[in-house]
């Protein structure tokens, strides 16, 4: 009985030890079945009984824990994001008042605040994903610690006036405390383009909410008191819900990237984030006050939670780059029409709102489609061509916000007012693109023409798919004739 008991032991031990293959997801391969959760177990003493054919996973795709873990992840993707990209509320508050305007350089750096935000979450993908999956057990410590630099970050921004620490606080710091709470909530493997719409419809969710909340905070008590009670409620908000992200997948050693859509998914970046940014500027322009202003901003991310649930549902039918390339040539048509045409009134610019919240929202749920090929039986793969996305989209978010400061040529002395601004809008002027006296039209165009060239490149990567598809059939077609 001791010398059974010793080679169980020898067993399991080796077991253990033995690193899984990288698109092994079927644990019946191993010697004794013990797979090990990301958050789990941590020493083998632990494990109350292991018999063969058992698993102490949770099933990924279905029960409470795989839901709780989507309703989890959807609310703190709505946190964690819907602060950037609800920014526009601040900084139409910031260009304001003259305590942050009369300060060096202030028209070019205060517009980096939110995309310095997003853009470094987008970055954080490569580096963060190896760390969480060469550490599984830590996984959840990793989003304590984010849970609280997001609060500390936010609570010291509330402090200070000066810029350049709002960049680092308000700005960088909150994005490497989101980058941990955010990376480790992907964890789906069969309806993964649904639960990715899902999740990423949450980032819409917290820019429809915020948009509405924030007009009456700061109105009332002005930026630094609002940022001090953001800080307690996301605090109070994330700790009870981080419990529920529990890792349901066996881990896998990471392998190289295989070729993706980067070059499109750049270029989208480099236009997506422009609106979502100077939207409340834009419309302060039109002379509409604050809560109009931030009625813009919250319809374009409630078009956002459309598009990224129907993309997301569509990208585990349809080829995605027909569905790529349907959304980018769509928005960069409803850019130049509905924009900058169209919108030199309330009308037009609520429709744009909506319309580019569908159209250019839903383009990250298209990154199921295009990674499915390269990471069909590894879940743990497709997190790190995720993260690499991420980082190429986030490039484009960084460098667009000093691009479009640029084009719009704003003085650094100068405030917008809704009731006088020194490029007075003429409304005999029916263009969006002769907003605020033109300022806006070269954004728009830079905009527009981002997504016509993210357009052109997803159709070539559509042509090439088209032939390696054709050739592989009749690759296929002539082995069966030769046999």
């Amino acid at each position: 009985m001791s010398n059974a008991s010793g080679n169980n032991s020898e067993s399991i031990q080796l077991a253990m030890q033995t690193p899984l293959p990288a698109s092994s997801l079927n644990p019946s391969s191993l010697s004794v079945n013990a797979v090990l959760p990301s958050d789990g177990f941590s020493s083998i003493d632990s494990i109350p009984s292991i018999n063969r054919n058992q698993s102490f996973l949770p099933p990924v795709d279905k029960g409470f824990g795989a839901w709780s873990f989507l309703a989890a992840a959807f609310v703190v993707e709505a946190i964690v994001w819907g602060f950037p990209t609800s920014f526009g509320v601040f900084l139409d508050v910031y260009l304001k008042d003259t305590k942050y305007t009369a300060q060096p350089k202030a028209s070019s750096l205060l517009p980096l605040i939110g995309p310095v935000s997003s853009g470094i979450i987008y970055c954080s993908g490569p580096f963060i994903t190896p760390v969480i999956t060469r550490y599984p057990y830590h996984k959840r410590t990793f989003m304590y610690v984010g849970t609280i630099l997001c609060w500390a970050s936010l609570f010291a921004a509330s402090y200070t006036t000066q810029i350049i620490p709002l960049v680092v606080l308000q700005g960088a710091l909150y994005a490497i405390g989101g980058s941990m709470l955010y990376i480790p909530c992907i964890s789906f493997h069969r309806k993964r383009g649904f639960a990715n719409g899902v999740v990423s419809a949450g980032t819409a969710v917290g820019g429809i909410l915020l948009p509405l909340i924030l007009p009456p905070l700061l109105s009332s008590y002005g930026p630094t008191k609002t940022l001090r009670i953001l800080s307690i409620a996301i605090a109070l908000l994330l700790v009870p819900l981080l419990p529920l992200i529990k890792g349901r997948l066996p881990e896998s050693r990471i392998r190289a990237m295989g070729p993706t859509p980067l070059v499109a998914n750049t270029l989208q970046g480099f236009g997506y984030f422009v609106p979502i940014v100077w939207l409340p500027t834009f419309a302060s322009a039109l002379n509409l006050n604050s809560s109009t202003v931030s009625m813009a901003l919250a319809l374009l991310n409630c078009g956002s939670v459309i598009g990224r649930l129907t993309t997301g549902y569509l990208s585990d039918k349809i080829n995605p780059w027909i569905l790529g390339l349907s959304t980018l040539a769509s928005t960069s048509a409803a850019t130049f029409i509905l924009w900058g045409v169209l919108s030199y009134n309330l009308a037009g610019l609520l429709s744009f709102s909506v319309a580019y919240g569908i159209l250019a929202g839903g383009w990250s749920s298209t990154w199921n489609g295009f990674t499915k090929p390269l990471s069909a039986n590894d879940p743990n793969l497709f997190t790190t061509l995720y993260g690499i996305l991420l980082f190429s989209r986030g490039l484009g978010n960084i460098f667009s916000t000093p691009i479009s400061s640029a084009l719009t040529n704003l003085d650094s002395n100068s405030t917008i007012s809704s009731t006088t601004s020194i490029h007075a809008f003429n409304r005999s002027e029916h263009l969006g693109f002769n907003v605020g006296g033109g300022k806006f039209g070269k954004m728009i165009v830079y905009v527009g023409t981002c997504f016509a060239a993210a357009a052109l490149i997803a159709l070539v990567g559509w042509g090439m798919d088209v032939a390696r598809r054709r050739r592989s059939f009749e690759r296929q077609a002539g082995q069966e004739q030769q046999s």
